[in-house]
This record gives structure tokens, sequence and C-alpha cells, in this order.
């Protein structure tokens, strides 16, 4: 159903893949952070990448603690303008992922800041491809700015979700990352779409799981608007993700086991409590011996 020029949607970060769609991670090129380590079934990772959406305050309006996260993440997907953040915030937040040695990644979006870039829109290719290399052009400049730089790409809401499953969209996001810099890596889903197109074109690709959010057993997430989507008890996360670094699987909401391959990790910024959840993780994942590395160069060991 479209309203307005947009599609109504759920805003969810995650669609279906099959175990078989699932895309082999690219190289990690980060400085002084190697492959994340795995065993030959993906299980037993002895290391990951924790990351994390911020800059997305406006004004005088604030979201989430990017400070205190950026002291516990090795990667931030900052906002570029299109669905969050205005200027003096975002360079804020890249000065102050610079000084805690976090990878700093361009987190794309559809041009919808009144519906926080949630809601699909239903651009032209070329005027997306346009859209994303505004953005990442802009949050080179800024980063430039503070003496780092961008080393990955993850899209945020609705194109997130549009991207894993539109060819067409997915295609134009490529375009745009090799355009300005083909040694930039795509974070993304597992068995996307964009994963797929991203690899064709010879971009890095690296995938992600959330730690905050349930999973059915199909290997969705759970849809917002569902009771028991969002996991709100920091210990409850910690332990679902460190079963998921030592065994390449982690529990569905019927009790299953389901496979699911990530070299990061995700812990959104605006949920409640993110900060200690964030925390939790890594405290956990630190005391079973996984180190918290980024996936692309530049970042924190």
């Amino acid at each position: 159903m479209r309203m307005n020029g947009y599609e109504a949607a759920d805003t969810d970060e995650a669609a279906a893949f099959s175990d078989s769609e699932r895309l082999a991670s690219g190289d990690a090129r980060c400085a002084g952070a190697g492959p994340q380590g795995t065993g030959s079934d993906g299980a037993g990772l002895s290391s990951i990448d924790l990351n994390s959406d911020m800059g997305e305050s406006f004004g005088r309006w604030t979201l989430g603690d990017d400070k205190a996260l950026l002291g516990v993440v090795t990667s931030a997907n900052i906002a570029c303008g299109f669905h969050a953040g205005d200027p003096a915030g975002i360079l804020r937040t890249v000065s102050d992922a610079a000084a805690n040695h976090v990878c700093i990644g361009a987190h794309v979006a559809y041009r919808d800041l009144s519906g926080f870039g949630r809601r699909f829109l239903d651009e032209q290719p070329g005027d997306l491809t346009a859209d994303v290399i505004y953005q990442i052009a802009a949050l080179e400049g800024i980063a430039a700015s503070v003496g780092s730089g961008v080393s990955y790409v993850k899209p945020h809401g609705a194109l997130y979700n549009r991207i894993a499953v539109d060819e067409q969209q997915a295609h134009a996001v490529v375009a745009a990352i090799a355009a300005v810099d083909s040694s930039l890596a795509l974070l993304t889903l597992p068995g996307s779409v964009v994963g797929r197109v991203a690899a064709d074109a010879g971009l890095r690709v690296f995938r992600e799981a959330f730690a905050d959010r349930a999973y059915t057993p199909e290997g969705r997430l759970v849809p917002r608007s569902q009771r028991g989507a969002v996991i709100h008890d920091a210990t409850e996360v910690a332990d679902r993700i460190a079963k998921l670094v030592a065994t390449g699987r982690i529990e569905a909401t019927d009790g299953t086991m389901i496979r699911v391959e990530a070299d990061s990790v995700c812990v959104h910024g605006d949920s409640p409590g993110a900060v200690g959840m964030a925390k939790a993780v890594r405290e956990r994942l630190e005391s079973d011996g996984v180190s918290l590395r980024p996936f692309a160069r530049g970042g924190r060991l």
C-alpha cells in the first residue's frame, strides 16, 4: 500500500534468507584487526565486531548516548543527515569516534527525516545512487576534518530492508559505494541481494546479527509490532550472543537453535539501556576469550 509517495512497510532490519543463500564474508582490512577467526563449520569465533547506530540526534532532540557507546563498541554506523542527524551533531559523533579509535561507517538512508528513514521510498535508481553518493561524501568530508575516515557503509531502516530483496535498488546502492570508494566495505544481512550484488562488484561484504532482537524459526527478525520482538534484559542478550559466537547458532522464539552467520553484532543505540547492554555483551565475550575487533580498517584493537 502506498501513502503520499511512500510504501507502507514494517521496518525491521531483517528478512528471511536460508542457510544456502548466505554469503561468505570478505577479508577484513582493519589496521590491527584481522579476519574474524572461525572454525570449519562457522562456529567458535575468536573475534567479532560490535556495532551501533549513532549520530541520530537533531538540534535540541537527543537520541541515544553516543559518547558512552563509543567507549564500548568497535564500529559506529553514523547518520549522514538524510534520516537523522544534523551537521554539528554528526561532527561531534565522528570526532568522538575518532578519539576512541572506533571504525566509522556511513549509515546511509532514504531522504526521510520526518519518518526516520523507516518508510520505503520508491526512488528511481539514478536518484538513489546520487543520494547515497552525497551521504557518503558528506560523512567522508566530516571524518577528514578530524583526521579520520569512513571505512564501510551500512544502510539504515527501510533502505536496509529494501535492498536485501530488491535487485534494482541494491544495484543503485552498490553503484554509489563503488563510485565513491571501492575499498569501502558493506555491512548487511547474511544472504541479502545487496550482499551478492556488492560481492559481484568486487566490494568486501560482511554480515551482521542483532543482539537485542528475537528471531523466528525461519531466521527472520520478529516484527517490532509483535510482543517479545525486542529483548531488554542485558544478561539474556549477553548469553544469546555468547552462544552465537561460540556455536554459530541463536535460539529462536520456539526454542530451536538456528544458524546465523555474523562478522558483527548490532546493538541498537536508541534502545533503552543500550549502553548497559553493549557493555554486558562486550564483557561476556571478553570473559569467554573472544576479542572485540572491527571488520573494517582503522578500528580499535
